[in-house]
């Protein structure tokens, strides 16, 4: 059986770490590359590394800041924000990178996943979708969770598998930053019909949260930002918990 994986996601905004809650409300969490580091060291399988503003602000992910992370762990890293093109990926991939997520650029125009796994692969091609439960319609959402659209969620997402992405990243827009666990029956259902892995993303409060997002949601991994930031939870203690579970965690 694959282990889950744990993944502490920063957020980056203006060279900072930062979390809110539903989107907004940002707090600063930090130097980004010290926590990459800390994390490291802790037990994270992967990171995921986003920079925010960088598609709202029509500006490239910042490449010198993913250098300086990579320079300080050994563990997959993924950064996300503002790709639009085989270049921008280009340039992330040789800065440390080992995948890439893209999110509105996809969206917008899906050849773009295509593109990307042809030359790259779909190992290091991950989709992040942002989405919001509206009157029991998921939908996704676009520029950071501020742009709404009527796409559905499970349809974009069969989609993006056909189009050759190596992995799903799935934000419940209505559970982030709650700490109310995140959304396992969206989850459960899009592990369900597709066959590439699906990263759990929004909600994460206590301990519990994470297993039940394996056990219920189906999740393959499950990944979060304030508990680990602000210290509710330290990774090696999680992982032993999750163990205790029966759930299989690298250690």
């Amino acid at each position: 059986m694959l282990t889950k994986r744990i993944i502490p996601c920063l957020d980056i905004k203006d060279g900072r770490t930062v979390k809110g809650v539903n989107f907004v409300n940002l707090k600063d969490a930090g130097d980004p590359v010290e926590l990459a580091a800390l994390y490291a060291k802790e037990g994270a399988d992967e990171l995921v590394f986003l920079d925010i503003s960088a598609t709202e602000e029509k500006r490239k992910t910042l490449a010198d800041l993913v250098y300086r992370v990579g320079e300080k762990v050994n563990i997959p890293f993924t950064v996300g924000g503002g790709i639009r093109s085989v270049e921008d990926v280009d340039i992330l991939l040789k800065n440390g990178a080992d995948k890439v997520s893209i999110n509105s650029s996809a969206v917008k125009n899906p050849n773009l996943i295509n593109e990307l796994v042809s030359k790259f692969g779909s190992q290091c091609i991950v989709v992040a979708i942002d989405a919001k439960q509206i009157d029991g319609q998921w939908k996704v959402h676009l520029v950071g969770g501020k742009v709404p659209t009527d796409i559905d969620l499970f349809e974009w997402a069969k989609e993006v598998e056909e189009r050759g992405a190596g992995e799903i990243l799935f934000t419940s827009m209505n559970h982030d930053g709650t700490k109310n666990g995140f959304a396992n029956e969206a989850l459960r259902q899009l592990s369900r019909n597709l066959n590439i892995p699906i990263i759990a993303s929004g909600g994460a409060g206590e301990m519990s949260h994470f297993a039940d997002t394996f056990k219920e949601g189906e999740a393959d991994a499950a990944l979060a930002a304030s508990v680990f930031h602000f210290k509710e939870i330290d990774i090696i203690d999680l992982k032993k918990e999750l163990k205790e579970e029966g759930i299989p965690v690298r250690l």
